[in-house]
């Protein structure tokens, strides 16, 4: 468990990255790729060339006699909502960082995009329960109680059940709004949960993993523990069908996870903890602009 110290330390250290980040790379892509609610009117100006004549502003241009156009705004306010596995099996990572650092540290990203962007930025964090919620608020001193309560947060329960979360979004944010779903997604039954929210909500999940989660070494025998269970096993890594099965089992579930994603009309990302994630994000964004 870090000390407030530590804390202050990594969350001064976050703001920084996060901030340069937001300004250099992602603030045009955030705004561009998440629109607002609709247009607000902000004023009538004289009629140019290449002007929609569905917008001339017939009462005003008979006061004038000649023709003048209503000018409308993009009506920004986004409610952004976080939806953050602290379940136990985000503690797990081989190689540059833990699932649950590379995931505080993409959500502190997407806190200050927000922010940046006049927009509300909201937290639930789960495990197979709801945790603890951060009502969606605006401004940099709430991304900052964001990323304290990220790197502060250990869960209570160990497991993860995605349903859940996607249930108590659902029942507390009732205009339509954007989620990133932060998760390893080792779970499922949870497609009628994300087709009720993806349906009024626009759903981004962001899948977080390891490189040992897709393959297993070949280095003898290990006794290995399930982090969410605490179930213990030995298990023959020197054994090439031991081997394959532990990879198709990680395929199948990642199948399970892209199907319900597809059919929810979800958008899904796929982030390996030793992948530079700036470029996955990117890549989404300019991809939503298009």
């Amino acid at each position: 468990m870090l000390t407030t110290a530590e804390i202050l330390k990594k969350v001064k250290a976050l703001e920084i990255k996060s901030r340069k980040l937001t300004s250099d790379l992602f603030t045009g892509e955030y705004h561009s790729a998440f629109k607002g609610k609709g247009m607000l009117f902000k004023e009538v100006r004289e009629y140019q060339a290449g002007d929609d004549i569905r917008f001339i502003d017939w009462n005003v241009s008979a006061r004038f006699g000649h023709p003048y156009s209503k000018l409308f705004e993009e009506e920004r306010e986004l409610t952004v909502m976080l939806l953050v596995d602290i379940s136990a099996s985000s503690l797990f990572g081989t190689s540059n960082t833990v699932k649950k650092d590379l995931i505080t540290e993409i959500a502190a990203i997407l806190s200050f995009s927000a922010v940046n962007n006049q927009d509300k930025i909201g937290v639930i964090l789960f495990s197979d329960k709801v945790e603890k919620y951060l009502p969606p608020k605006k401004g940099k001193q709430h991304a900052l109680v964001i990323v304290r309560e990220l790197l502060a947060a250990e869960s209570v329960n160990k497991k993860t059940r995605l349903s859940n979360a996607l249930k108590y979004f659902s029942n507390i944010v009732k205009q339509k709004g954007i989620a990133f779903i932060l998760s390893d997604m080792l779970d499922s039954e949870y497609e009628d949960a994300l087709r009720v929210a993806g349906s009024k909500h626009d759903i981004i999940g962001i899948k977080v993993y390891d490189k040992m989660d897709v393959k297993l070494p070949d280095a003898g025998l290990w006794q290995i523990a399930d982090p969410e269970t605490g179930e213990e096993k030995w298990v023959d890594t020197g054994s090439e069908y031991v081997r394959d099965m532990y990879q198709q089992s990680f395929f199948d579930l990642t199948a399970y996870c892209k199907s319900v994603f597809t059919k929810a009309g979800c958008d899904l990302l796929h982030i390996r903890t030793d992948e530079d994630y700036v470029k996955v994000l990117q890549r989404f964004f300019i991809g939503r602009n298009r």
